[in-house]
């Protein structure tokens, strides 16, 4: 793994950051950033098995390399001094066998130059006493060998007087050291003549030898980095051997993730890898398999609840003008008939809106629904939505004329309708509805045209201005066409985000019914079953929101009450089909204003 940085020009290149140079700097930097990401790759398998590849090859080259020097060493060097150490005792004897037992210091000079002289190249010192008794030292080297050149333990050893019996047939013995002098090793040895006769040394380089070991050191380091390398080579190979049917075996899985069904791999061999291979195109398969017969069942759920609402919308229409025809005449219908009749037309009237729903619902899951996008003063759209459902007086609206968005004004009614709607139903009053824009990201606050901009905490309550303290009211604020228009611009320019909050003062939402208040058909309680509601409101304000590339999320207040908090882009146009319809959906739902949570 070489997770090394870029140095050098790289650094040069990327800092700074100004003038001509920047550029090409940072694209330098790209490169090399992308090039480093590509050695990134190799801390994976691939590097792993390399590298234990080389670590063994590298322990089996250097202990073979290391027992090789070994044994060549200690062959050398034993071969080399057995046989400077044979020469020096035969000349010893042979030179000292015709001295005289007190010889001059000129005679055991002659002999240690006829010692020295021999094929072994090595330097001489004879050490007698004379006829005079005094102490004689003939060197056949001054500079390297004299007495007080050989070691002290050496010395000693060589005059040491051994007893002489049945397991030691001489009292005095040849002993040797090997010392480096200045960097070089030398073979130092040293006797005494038996029965009184002079002591000799010898001192014999090793020079040679070393030089004919290190030769062999670097033989064998280059012997081991070789194989180093090869194993490397041979590493990479059986990686690349290895690694690519599994490289193959994860391309087809991400194939798989996504949704080509019908990536097979190709299987060859009988090892284990042809194994996962054919137990991964089994398993790809059966998947397939499993998938197309579940789009089936999908497809004909969704035809079928397509076919089944189209085919209620034409009994439903008889009854519900049956129902309308009751409903005007239930004042002159007797006492005991009118609780059925308003039965029935409040319960057709729920039918209408469920079959409508349904119809909602079968577009999104067959992706049928189109955006009809249009300029929207968001403020309007509120106060239309809510004027329409008779709910001024149980709405509180904060908002500035002016604010335009470009979305579908009947989805976002659909949106507006559910989420009011279920807020009355279920939640407390007053229902405060504030609307806020957003700026984007470096588009500077000019964006923001609502008169407050409301968090999840401090959603309008009690505090929240004069309107909520004086009682119900609804209306629009005037803040202003000019300036709230020239703000809406700016937020529309800068592709900023439209925050609608609707916020209740009821007991909240139940924090276990919380993830589930967009699911469909989901109802908190189940002591209602039959309650007004079908469960399919707020599921149908989400998929409007999401076709508008917007989200709705839904949480409880600290000081009470739930909030319900949709944000929708202020121009959807990059989400709108080329080819969208420029009308309204056939059967579209036009209210919708059921929600249960």
């Amino acid at each position: 793994m070489r997770e090394r940085s870029a140095s050098g020009a790289t650094e040069e290149d990327t800092a700074g950051g100004g003038g001509a140079g920047a550029p090409a700097g940072g694209r330098r930097a790209v490169r090399l950033l992308r090039r480093a990401s590509g050695l990134l790759r190799w801390t994976s398998l691939r590097l792993r098995l390399v590298v234990v590849f080389a670590l063994v090859a590298l322990t089996a080259a250097v202990s073979a390399s290391g027992i090789a020097y070994w044994l060549n060493r200690n062959t050398v060097l034993d071969r080399t001094q057995n046989a400077v150490l044979n020469d020096f005792r035969k000349a010893l004897e042979d030179s000292t066998r015709s001295l005289p037992l007190r010889p001059r210091c000129a005679e055991l000079q002659d002999a240690a130059r006829q010692m020295a002289a021999g094929p072994q190249n090595y330097a001489v010192l004879l050490i007698g006493v004379d006829s005079k008794g005094k102490d004689c030292a003939a060197t056949t080297d001054k500079d390297l060998l004299t007495l007080t050149s050989v070691p002290a333990s050496l010395r000693g050893a060589v005059n040491e007087a051994r007893p002489v019996d049945e397991s030691n047939r001489y009292a005095h013995h040849l002993y040797w050291q090997r010392r480096e002098v200045q960097d070089t090793p030398y073979l130092v040895a040293g006797a005494k003549v038996t029965g009184g006769g002079p002591t000799g040394y010898m001192i014999k380089s090793l020079a040679t030898e070393q030089q004919d070991l290190n030769s062999l050191a670097w033989s064998l380091g280059i012997a081991t980095a070789l194989a180093l390398v090869g194993s490397a080579l041979l590493a990479q190979a059986a990686a690349t051997t290895v690694l690519r049917p599994v490289q193959r075996l994860g391309h087809a899985a991400r194939q798989l993730g996504e949704g080509r069904l019908d990536t097979r791999l190709r299987v060859t061999g009988t090892d284990e890898l042809a194994d996962l291979s054919r137990t991964f195109n089994r398993t790809a398969e059966r998947l397939e398999q499993r998938v197309e017969e579940l789009s089936g069942r999908e497809a004909a759920s969704r035809r079928f609840v397509a076919d089944m609402s189209h085919e209620l919308r034409t009994p439903l229409t008889a009854i519900t003008a049956v129902s309308e025809v009751l409903e005007e005449e239930a004042e002159s219908l007797d006492p005991m008939i009118a609780p059925a009749v308003q039965l029935v037309v409040s319960e057709t009237r729920r039918l209408n809106d469920l079959v409508e729903n349904l119809m909602e619902v079968t577009r999104f899951d067959a992706g049928t629904a189109r955006l009809v996008l249009d300029d929207v003063d968001v403020a309007d759209q509120v106060t239309a939505c809510i004027d329409a459902r008779a709910w001024l007086d149980a709405v509180d609206l904060d908002a500035d004329r002016g604010t335009v968005a470009r979305l579908d004004p009947r989805r976002l009614d659909v949106i507006l309708a559910n989420l009011i709607g279920n807020a009355l139903k279920h939640g407390g009053s007053p229902v405060r509805v504030s609307v806020c824009t957003e700026a984007a990201a470096g588009a500077g606050a000019a964006g923001r045209t609502g008169s407050t901009a409301l968090g999840a905490g401090d959603a309008a309550g009690p505090s929240a201005g004069p309107e909520a303290d004086g009682g119900p009211q609804a209306g629009v604020g005037d803040g202003g066409p000019e300036r709230a228009g020239h703000g809406a611009e700016a937020a529309r320019t800068g592709g900023g985000t439209l925050v609608i909050r609707v916020r209740d003062h009821g007991p909240g939402i139940p924090e276990e019914v919380l993830p589930h208040v967009f699911d469909r058909f989901y109802k908190a309680s189940a002591s209602r079953p039959r309650s007004e509601g079908s469960g399919l409101g707020l599921s149908i304000a989400l998929e409007n929101a999401h076709i508008h590339g917007g989200e709705i999320t839904a949480d409880n207040l600290p000081e009470g009450g739930a909030v319900f908090t949709l944000r929708l882009p202020m121009d959807a146009s990059p989400l709108a089909d080329g080819d969208r319809e420029r009308g309204r959906d056939e059967g579209a739902a036009d209210e919708g204003t059921e929600g249960d949570r």
